[in-house]
């Protein structure tokens, strides 16, 4: 009896292996490219005194795999500050992706703008933003360079455009908050991560450290002008919204931008 036990077991073993190995392979959240490096075709333009879907002087365009954001169709700039909205929502996301600033200061451009991007998230859907509205209600992870002067001056931190967040435990009106990165100065890449879950914690990290945290983004402030006062409803926990790249004068490039979807893990 005992030698037909062994037998069976050696039998089910190869299966039993198999199963072990297969089951978490497909409990794996995967990676998943929002840029094709190739078109546009998966985004959509708002950019201010234009309407939504207008791309104005191409300020948005794919060249050797890179999204860049250009001026060299504009004139004087004219507070044309424009973002580049992926095509539907998310909520509770891992988002990764590299930029990098290159070129000058487009004219007329306002003088904080200067080696100045962002990512846009949360933000409200700009199908709902007027014509004359400058940035969306969001969350922005600020993307800064350095200005080549030896002085500090972090990147991934947080503005809230229309938006307060809890920091430190308390509900916080500053428009911006420095995280405790390095300065990276010239035209080098750089890695950035948002780790979003929902209306609870956010975290930033750059080239692979982590360089700030805060949570409950929700509607409140000002910043935002020309806005629909039906949208911005103060208090209002944001819990989802779209993402967007920034063009705010600075000519800079975007690319490897990829999502993980997190929203099987939110308890």
């Amino acid at each position: 009896m005992r030698f037909y036990i062994c037998y069976f077991a050696c039998l089910l073993l190869p299966f039993i292996s198999s199963f072990q190995t297969v089951k978490p392979e497909n409990n794996k959240e995967k990676w998943i490219s929002l840029f094709n490096g190739k078109d546009l075709n998966d985004w959509f333009v708002k950019i201010q005194h234009h309407e939504t879907g207008v791309n104005f002087g191409n300020t948005f365009r794919v060249e050797d795999g890179i999204i860049k954001v250009r001026y060299d169709q504009y004139q004087d700039f004219n507070d044309q500050f424009g973002h580049l909205y992926y095509k539907v929502p998310f909520s509770y996301y891992h988002l990764v992706l590299e930029y990098r600033f290159t070129g000058a200061l487009h004219k007329g451009a306002p003088d904080y703008t200067l080696r100045n991007s962002g990512v846009m998230f949360h933000s409200q859907d700009p199908r709902t933003m007027p014509k004359e509205q400058d940035w969306p209600i969001s969350i922005e992870m600020q993307f800064l360079g350095g200005l080549s002067d030896g002085k500090p001056r972090p990147t991934g931190n947080m503005c809230s455009p229309g938006t307060h967040v809890v920091y430190k435990g308390k509900l916080t009106d500053e428009h911006c908050i420095n995280s405790t990165s390095k300065t990276y100065d010239g035209d080098q890449w750089v890695k950035a991560e948002l780790i979003v879950l929902g209306d609870s914690l956010i975290t930033h990290v750059i080239n692979g450290d982590t360089v700030l945290q805060y949570s409950k983004p929700q509607i409140g402030g000002d910043v935002v002008n020309r806005y629909d006062p039906a949208i911005k409803q103060d208090g209002k926990l944001l819990k989802q919204g779209f993402i967007a790249l920034q063009s705010e004068g600075q000519p800079v490039e975007f690319r490897n931008i990829k999502l993980k979807d997190l929203s099987k893990n939110k308890k």
